[in-house]
């Protein structure tokens, strides 16, 4: 190959064109033209290398067998593309590689291995054989005329010295340099360079070009190139090494030293080993503490079997744990309850706009906690829609009481160990959440409010809420028994506060342990105080925001109350206050403002178009309005009832409506069918009418007995051909002897009501009471009918 076909390097020097000139790729006399070629995939082989290669004896056995027959035992190396040499074509060889001489051949468990001795480099100039046996025509580079030179000698002293230094950082060097040395002078500058680049990891194709290069000026350019890159990697790798093993001589150097200092320490009298200091510790605990009679006697066992154990047995590691709980309780350590009624209030207030009644039950528990001289053996139970304040409250409580306050969720759990603890046979046992409540807040009397009750589960590993009848049972607890501790605790000194969405998914043996306090949505007038004195001041502070920069008027928020936030809770409130801010934000930083005031007018433009609008009820013939209670608070629910085709009877239901409400629309059906005539409708109507009864927001499951007055209303007015007399709302039962009967969640279909500025209502007579508790704000500006039987809603709905 010609120095001209030489790929360039960077920082080459070019070689006088009558150097290049003296070295024609001509044929030797001494060497054959014609010989068999096998692969390589690794790296390319040099004339300078004497190595062991081991080949697959499937592909490659014929040609081993064609070269022992040879009489010079001479084969081609080549490196080819690819990873797998086996595959190997004409097409993925490279143009030039080494002739080598094969010695000592040998077959072993389907491999071929050999000893491959350089000879020459050569060109590949014509392919002979496509298929393996490989066999083609070439043609050997002349060797170069001139190595005398003091540019060469300059090169191959650079080259030696770097292999100098290559030595000693890495000592298999030595042995290859050895095994050239005892082939070859170190005065033959072409075999000293590729002996130098058969030395580096450099790259595959880095190292063919070093082949490829006859000219020897520039091939030795080539390897010191990659030598002194391998230097430099050598180097890396030493320091790497040392830095790790002079960290792990410190760690050691230290670790001994601790250990001498130890000992004479012990010799002196100064200190105690592990044991020893263990043991103390747990004394000084135990002389704090005024500890029953039964918790004394486990801690004094189980210290006297540490006291006997080796100090690097599982067993003692297991002692010392347990000693560590056991010790670190609270036992007898109470704080002292503030039972102030008049305090309590002003904290209640002060953290909740609203909510009057809800107040007003935690005063008088506080009040009867107060004639007692403590507050013991309670469990309250919140329940109310999300956002409405249930664990604020229960945070607000144990404030006005002085008390420590733990929180943590009981949703979803399934193992009845998170509340009573692991046996302290298994490994990594501990004890149950309520044991480690006690132990965090330090106090044996805190409020531990235990979040979304009703979402507990079960499993095959058990079912925490039997597990949690006896922890809030006042005739049990007092005796609490965890598994981990093994020791009876008192936990009757302890307020729980639980908080749920609905009732309905607490198992019943729970539920009747628990005091039950309601908390339902909030009306416009309280989100307004509640976003004025808590929610837009949070959202200014969690801004970085100073008072001022960003103001808003009590109509943007009320604006923003009625079209974009009219769940019962304030949390999707909040939301969209944080929203507001953070665009006001956007608005001073980018300095398009100072400051900036958010009026009415303004809303949109920091929250786009709201997705409520102020709605008029639904009205129409066969279309009233109805009260629902969801877990989100109260709604309003629209019926709808019309008349399909008159050519055969019938009766449709639609809206993914329950069991229970498909029958309160089969008994309104046959109540209207039955009782047209009194009611003056066509006492023929449903006789000959396809009637279909739907209950919009189809996507929403719907279900309850509370309808019934409602969907036989929508079905009077059809048959009646005659629409409501005036806006309403109604709620209630009904019984196919037109009884109406009682329902539930009536402050939360009052409160939907009048969210959708509905004044006129009609409820069961039996739930006239739960009205009468309402505070004065929520019945005001209402007319409220109360009905026994189905007769009254007709004489009110069509007076006529």
């Amino acid at each position: 190959m010609s120095e001209d076909h030489d790929p360039p390097i960077e920082g080459e020097i070019v070689e006088p064109a009558e150097e290049a000139a003296a070295l024609p790729a001509l044929p030797a006399r001494t060497l054959p033209s014609t010989i068999h070629i096998l692969p390589l995939t690794e790296k390319p082989f040099f004339p300078a290398q004497t190595l062991p290669l081991i080949m697959n004896e499937g592909p490659w056995m014929e040609t081993v067998r064609q070269i022992g027959e040879t009489e010079h035992h001479l084969v081609g190396l080549v490196l080819a593309q690819g990873d797998k040499s086996d595959d190997a074509r004409p097409e993925d060889f490279y143009g030039v590689g080494t002739l080598v001489r094969m010695h000592h051949p040998m077959r072993a468990d389907g491999k071929i291995q050999f000893v491959a001795e350089g000879v020459a480099r050569f060109r590949i100039a014509e392919w002979i054989s496509g298929e393996p046996p490989f066999y083609a025509r070439v043609e050997y580079p002349a060797a170069p005329r001139r190595t005398d030179t003091e540019e060469i000698r300059a090169y191959a002293l650079a080259i030696i010295n770097a292999i100098k230094e290559l030595l000693p950082l890495n000592p298999l060097y030595s042995e290859e340099l050895k095994f050239f040395l005892n082939r070859f002078s170190p005065n033959e500058p072409a075999l000293l360079a590729d002996f130098a680049a058969s030395l580096t990891t450099a790259p595959k194709d880095k190292l063919q070009e070093v082949l490829e290069t006859t000219g020897l000026r520039r091939r030795m350019q080539r390897v010191l190139l990659l030598i002194k890159k391998e230097l430099d990697v050598a180097r890396l790798q030493t320091q790497i090494r040392e830095k790790v093993e002079e960290k792990m001589t410190r760690q050691q150097r230290e670790f001994f030293l601790r250990e001498q200092l130890r000992a004479i320490q012990k010799e002196l009298g100064i200190a105690k080993d592990d044991r020893t200091a263990d043991l103390e510790l747990y004394r000084g605990r135990v002389d704090k503490l005024r500890l029953p009679e039964p918790a004394a006697k486990r801690i004094g066992e189980e210290m006297d079997k540490l006291a006997a154990l080796e100090h690097g047995s599982p067993e003692y590691t297991v002692t010392r744990n347990y000693l560590d709980w056991l010790t670190s309780l609270p036992w007898g350590a109470y704080t002292e309850d503030k039972l102030d009624l008049a305090r309590a209030r002003r904290i209640l207030d002060a953290d909740h706009d609203g909510l009057d009644d809800v107040k007003a039950r935690i005063i008088e528990f506080l009040a009867v906690g107060a004639m007692k001289g403590e507050v013991a053996g309670s469990i309250l139970l919140l329940v109310g829609p999300p956002g409405v304040g249930k664990t604020s409250i229960g945070r607000s409580v144990a404030r006005a009481l002085g008390r420590k306050f733990y929180r943590f969720s009981v949703g979803g759990m399934r193992d009845e160990a998170e509340i009573k603890g692991h046996r302290r046979t298994y490994i990594g046992a501990m004890p149950g959440k309520f044991i480690q409540a006690i132990k965090e807040v330090g106090s044996a009397n805190p409020v531990i409010m235990l979040d979304e009750v009703d979402k507990i589960g079960a499993s095959y590993q058990g079912d925490p809420a039997s597990a949690l009848l006896e922890v809030l049972d006042p005739e049990q607890n007092a005796d609490f028994l965890d598994h981990y501790l093994d020791v009876r605790f008192d936990l009757n000194k302890v307020l729980f506060i639980c908080t749920a969405n609905q009732m309905d998914t607490i198992p019943g043996p729970l539920l009747d342990r628990m005091e039950v306090i309601r908390l339902s949505g909030y009306l416009t007038e309280e989100k307004l105080a509640i976003a004025r004195h808590h929610l837009w001041p949070r959202q200014i502070e969690r801004s970085g925001l100073r008072r001022g920069q960003v103001s808003i008027t009590d109509g943007a928020l009320r604006r923003i109350i009625e079209g974009y936030a009219r769940e019962a809770g304030v949390r999707q409130l909040e939301q969209q206050l944080g929203k507001v801010v953070r665009k006001a934000v956007v608005r001073i930083v980018g300095g398009a403002a100072e400051k900036v005031h958010v009026a009415v007018g303004d809303v949109e433009a920091f929250l786009e178009r709201p997705p409520y609008t102020r709605e008029r009820p639904a009205s129409g013939v066969g279309v009233v309005t109805g009260l629902a209670w969801t877990a989100l608070g109260g709604a309003t629910l629209t019926i709808e009832a019309t008349k399909v085709h008159t050519l055969n009877r019938g009766f449709k239901l639609t809206g993914k409506l329950g069991e229970v409400m498909k029958e309160s629309a089969e008994i309104a059906y046959s109540y209207i069918a039955s009782h047209l005539k009194p009611f003056r409708g066509d006492a023929r109507f449903f006789d000959a009418a396809f009637v279909h009864l739907h209950v919009p927001e189809g996507a929403t499951p719907k279900d309850g007995p509370s309808a019934g007055i409602t969907m036989a209303t929508a079905l009077l007015s059809l048959a009646r051909g005659e629409k409501p007399a005036r806006p309403l709302a109604m709620t209630g039962e009904l019984t196919l002897t037109g009884q109406v009967l009682p329902v539930g969640g009536i402050r939360e279909k009052v409160i939907a009501a009048k969210r959708v500025n509905i004044a006129e209502l009609i409820l069961p007579e039996a739930n006239r009471p739960d009205f009468q508790r309402l505070p004065d704000y929520v019945k005001a500006g209402l007319e409220v009918h109360f009905v026994k039987h189905y007769r009254d809603v007709v004489k009110i709905v069509f007076p006529a």
